[in-house]
């Protein structure tokens, strides 16, 4: 998988998810096998670079290359602004947010509310693509809503614009997040374009990564809310596309060494009183399907500083080791 100048190492990428995908999440999942990772998105609006918040986004500090920023916008000028910024921040690869279905971006026609408008779509494009030296790619979904999926047309625009890879949600915007992702959309605009296209949606196992590949003739994969607390999903996926064969599920062991890595990570990275709280729902994810982990999680969420925040962790994985439990996915892992 090849996106401009950079080969990355495998066809699976990390998909830009806003209050996840910050940088101890990238380069954990890096870590972990993923051949890329999009950042959080960075609004356009230049009267929040100096934000804490955006100066946190746009922090790679460390991190493997390529390293790919997300920005979304409506008006041309501002956005190939951002563009220019974030490269002289260190931003590899630009990606365009065309498909976030959120509605305080869709209500200020960001995301993918752009859709609606194909002329603004190759404005917005052009005036990034002219704006930086680097590889400018774009993340869509199939339309705006179920009588209305243009994917195609806007791969076409995509590609004319200089766009150098295309990463597809199976849903719609008025979708969001509900039902399930469709592949026949992003198998028409793979035959459609030449760039690299990207399937993402609904892809939660090895077997769900092989089969969206040969069924879409995408190029790569991207994965989202799967990967939350389960970050070896990557490799697990690896290794299936090369031998066929599974990986064993992670002892609890390994879970508890991550988890701690990553919490730490998440501490030093937001400070404690910010990385505390990033830190609940992160633990939430890593103990979903673990013996007692819906006590534990409501548990945690009431937890007020850094010290008993780890306290508990260790004594919940220490609870595990005792009952020799081993990770079970049956309480269902969000895609």
């Amino acid at each position: 998988m090849r996106i401009g100048s950079y080969q990355l190492k495998n066809n699976l990428i990390v998909a830009p998810m806003a209050g996840v995908t910050d940088r101890p999440f990238r380069m954990l999942c890096k870590r972990m096998g993923a051949g890329m990772a999009v950042s959080e998105m960075v609004a356009s609006n230049s009267l929040l670079y100096g934000s804490e918040k955006t100066r946190r986004r746009a922090n790679h500090e460390g991190e493997v290359d390529p390293i790919s920023v997300q920005i979304v916008g409506a008006d041309a000028k501002m956005l190939a602004e951002a563009a220019r910024h974030n490269v002289d921040r260190g931003a590899q690869i630009i990606d365009i947010n065309m498909g976030c279905p959120a509605k305080k971006i869709c209500n200020v026609m960001a995301g993918s509310a752009l859709l609606q408008n194909e002329p603004l779509v190759g404005e917005l494009l052009d005036a990034v693509v002219a704006a930086v030296n680097v590889p400018v790619t774009l993340k869509i979904r199939t339309g705006w809503d179920t009588h209305n999926r243009n994917a195609v047309r806007i791969a076409q625009i995509a590609e004319a614009a200089g766009i150098q890879a295309l990463a597809i949600h199976g849903r719609t915007r008025a979708c969001a997040y509900t039902g399930d992702a469709e592949y026949d959309t992003i198998r028409a605009v793979k035959a459609s374009v030449s760039i690299p296209v990207i399937a993402n949606g609904d892809i939660t196992t090895p077997e769900k990564a092989r089969y969206v590949l040969a069924y879409s003739g995408a190029d790569a994969v991207m994965i989202g809310r799967a990967a939350q607390g389960r970050p070896w999903l990557f490799r697990e996926i690896e290794y299936f596309l090369q031998t066929g064969e599974h990986l064993a599920a992670p002892e609890v062991a390994e879970i508890h060494a991550v988890l701690l890595a990553h919490v730490a990570e998440l501490y030093d990275f937001y400070g404690e009183y910010t990385g505390l709280r990033i830190a609940r729902k992160h633990i939430s994810w890593y103990t979903k399907g673990l013996a007692g982990s819906a006590h534990f999680r409501h548990q945690m969420n009431q937890l007020e500083s850094v010290d008993v925040q780890m306290t508990a962790v260790n004594e919940f994985f220490s609870e595990q080791a005792l009952r020799g439990s081993r990770l079970n996915y049956s309480e269902g892992i969000a895609a």
